[in-house]
């Protein structure tokens, strides 16, 4: 739930109508005007412990042919570590798997004409923002905002073609400006 006249944001994680009104495993409160990132080892409603909304596909970014922002994305395996920004990890697998927030952005020579306009659109922010391990889930998987407009057939057989060897894993060392902070340079 996004409060625009606060700029604050609430994440919930597992809501459910109980008897006696609703519940919910986990929340985190986000203030969009501030840079602060949560304490270390804190979860959010995902597991890397960031915002989830920032991170997701919008059909109007696509509709309006750009995403001016990084996109979060799923792994299936992942190690008992995080990487900055991200502030919590929840493993699944091996210390050899990939860390929550790990980034990695699609090789700028991946051929995207073969596309629909939607995907082009993605995988051309994919190209310039990459993408953020950001939860535990199916391989690769990127989330979006729910939307009527979307063709998810197109989306899911499109995206399928683009495989793991196609991204480049990104150092972001040199991008933190303080550790507690998500301000980058």
């Amino acid at each position: 739930m996004l409060d625009a006249s606060s700029c604050t944001l609430y994440e919930l994680f597992d809501v459910r109508r109980t008897a006696s009104g609703w519940a919910a495993g986990s929340g985190a409160v986000f203030d969009l005007e501030d840079y602060a990132l949560r304490p270390d080892g804190w979860t959010s409603a995902d597991a890397a412990g960031l915002a989830i909304l920032p991170g997701l596909v919008r059909y109007d970014e696509v509709a309006s042919g750009e995403i001016k922002h990084a996109l979060r994305f799923t792994a299936d395996w992942t190690s008992a570590d995080h990487l900055w920004p991200a502030r919590h990890h929840a493993p699944t697998g091996e210390p050899e798997d990939p860390p929550m927030g790990m980034r990695v952005r699609l090789r700028a020579d991946f051929g995207t004409s073969g596309f629909s306009p939607e995907v082009r659109g993605i995988l051309e922010a994919l190209k310039k923002y990459g993408m953020i391990l950001a939860d535990s889930g199916s391989d690769w998987f990127i989330s979006g905002e729910p939307d009527e407009r979307w063709n998810n057939d197109v989306l899911v057989n499109e995206l399928y073609r683009v495989k793991g060897a196609d991204f480049d894993v990104v150092d972001t060392n040199s991008l933190m400006l303080e550790p507690d902070s998500g301000r980058a340079r």
